[in-house]
């Protein structure tokens, strides 16, 4: 099986952080856009509600995104710096450990002794392979900033689908009668499309993640559409 270096793992992470933040721009917006339809309000109500979610709920995931990132280089690092201390002041104990852990792999004899001098004998792969067996960590390549900007991006990227009729409705006031009609079916396609990628990436069935992603869409959306009918009395 081939190994991916650390630029293809941090371009997985992009692509992932693409797909995660088009699928949760994608359904808030549409949910907005159908609380607002369901309430029988006019489509300036939608083009306000709707872009408002953009940006704020878009700014808001991309925050998250980075503090989570940030966080977690943070205490990887954290990890690793002490496992350095360790190693440097009490060599014998680290040793020890490296030894059970591959032990615990099915090493023994002369093979075992090999396999331990040699891991110790390098720094830097003693301490990753305390953090892999250990720990369970694997050093965080992926931006924090780059990761948030991306998560925007695409937020408002795919986010804006379901406001897309609606634009045009008012370029084109023949297509008003079938606005939300067309947003249901542009997004309907953008909700396919991003799950379908989403499925390549955690390695499932493209369809079915597709299908699975518009479900969860359109779910979302009829909770807010009947939201929005059974409070539009309060509007």
């Amino acid at each position: 099986m081939p190994i991916k270096n650390d630029k293809e793992s941090s371009k997985g992470s992009y692509l992932s952080d693409f797909v995660y933040g088009g699928i949760d721009g994608s359904v808030t917006t549409f949910a907005v856009v159908s609380g607002v339809v369901g309430a029988s309000l006019s489509s300036s109500i939608v083009l306000i509600l709707g872009f408002a979610n953009l940006f704020a709920d878009g700014f808001s995931m991309a925050v998250g995104n980075y503090l989570s990132t940030k966080s977690k280089k943070e205490y990887i690092e954290k990890i690793r710096k002490a496992e350095e201390v360790s190693i440097h002041s009490i060599p014998d104990e680290e040793r020890t450990e490296i030894k059970e852990i591959f032990k615990e792999k099915g090493f023994s004899g002369g093979q075992l002794d090999e396999a331990v001098k040699i891991i110790t004998s390098n720094k830097d792969v003693w301490v990753d392979t305390m953090m892999k067996d250990e720990f369970g960590l694997l050093e965080e390549k992926k931006s924090p900033i780059k990761g948030a900007l991306v998560t925007f991006m695409a937020f408002n990227l795919i986010g804006f689908v379901p406001l897309l009729a609606y634009i045009l409705s008012y370029l084109f006031p023949s297509l008003k009668e079938q606005t939300f009609l067309l947003s249901i079916i542009f997004t309907s396609c953008a909700f396919f499309i991003v799950g379908s990628v989403k499925g390549k990436i955690v390695d499932k069935k493209w369809y079915l993640s597709g299908l699975e992603t518009l479900l969860i869409g359109g779910a979302a959306a009829a909770i807010a559409f009947l939201a929005g009918y059974f409070l539009k009395g309060l509007a």
